[in-house]
């Protein structure tokens, strides 16, 4: 059996073709049209028909989404990506590609892969975070995906920054309508704003670790100060979960010494003599969550859910 696997991003929209084996058979990415909620349908349709056309055959169909499905109202809520918010979204793509549709949080589908073939193949409880233009984490317990009660399971970019410093306080604006919180600190438009406030140059993160790379000791601080951050952050998390594994993954996880300086940094917080949980990079890289959303049909067949 096939398995079609989407990557509902902000900027572009990927598709992929697994078979029951994990084997790729397929992949494509294409721009997303931003602001267009109608134009995103007929995005992920096209793609979804194209692929079947070049298999010669149907398949499952999963989509990671930048939100959660509201339990109450079955639309979407929580997306960066704005204008899918308050849609129907899946209920849409069901009627057009006349077929039953699995929705799941993109860090949900990062955590679903990394959990079944990735970094975190084998653990019993895997947390996986996206650090990338965004901050978002997705939570699976042996092998299942944990949405939650109001399908916030893993908002852990919407949570504030723990134990604060006085000149980190109240922290930045965040789209959400607080301040401060995790995502405003540990994305990639986080760190450049954080250089920026504390040396009126305005870098982007590929800037800045390459500058940090030349030894520019306003770059390497901004990086150190971003890994404090970020230990203090996954601190938190496993003083609550306690996983075998912490995935990393998206573009600012790939800053030069980030593993080490957080693994360095987070035992000052941890509240346990020794730290035995794993600190990973996605085995899959930017791929994972696209390989998670076509994972997600064998997930629900698996527990009996159609």
């Amino acid at each position: 059996m096939y398995r079609i696997g989407i990557d509902l991003g902000g900027t572009k929209t990927e598709i992929i073709v697994l078979d029951g084996q994990g084997r790729e058979h397929l992949r494509r990415r294409v721009p997303t049209p931003r602001d267009d909620y109608e134009a995103t349908l007929s995005t992920i349709v096209s793609l979804v028909r194209e692929a079947e056309t070049d298999l010669g055959a149907t398949a499952t169909v999963g989509i990671g989404t930048p939100g959660a499905v509201s339990a109450r109202t079955g639309r979407m809520k929580n997306c960066n990506s704005v204008w899918l918010n308050g849609q129907p979204l899946r209920e849409d793509l069901e009627a057009r590609l006349e077929r039953p549709v699995r929705l799941a949080n993109d860090a949900n589908c990062l955590a679903l892969s990394e959990a079944t073939d990735g970094a975190g193949a084998g653990a019993g409880t895997v947390f996986a975070v996206i650090l990338g233009t965004g901050t978002g984490a997705g939570i699976v317990v042996n092998g299942r995906v944990l949405t939650g009660a109001n399908a916030i399971a893993g908002e852990w970019g919407h949570n504030p920054l723990p134990w604060p410093r006085d000149e980190e306080r109240p922290g930045p604006a965040c789209y959400c309508g607080r301040q401060g919180c995790l995502e405003t600190w540990l994305s990639g438009p986080g760190i450049a704003a954080d250089h920026l406030r504390m040396t009126g140059e305005a870098l982007d993160t590929r800037a800045i670790a390459a500058r940090a790379a030349g030894g520019d000791r306003d770059c390497l601080a901004t990086l150190a100060r971003h890994q404090d951050r970020l230990a203090r952050g996954l601190a938190h998390v496993v003083n609550i979960l306690d996983p075998d594994v912490i995935v990393l993954a998206g573009g600012v996880s790939g800053l030069p010494g980030l593993i080490p300086g957080v693994m360095a940094r987070w035992g000052n917080y941890i509240f346990s003599d020794q730290v035995d949980t794993r600190l990973e990079l996605a085995r899959h890289g930017d791929s994972s969550g696209v390989r998670g959303a076509a994972w997600l049909w064998a997930m629900v067949s698996r527990e009996g859910a159609g």
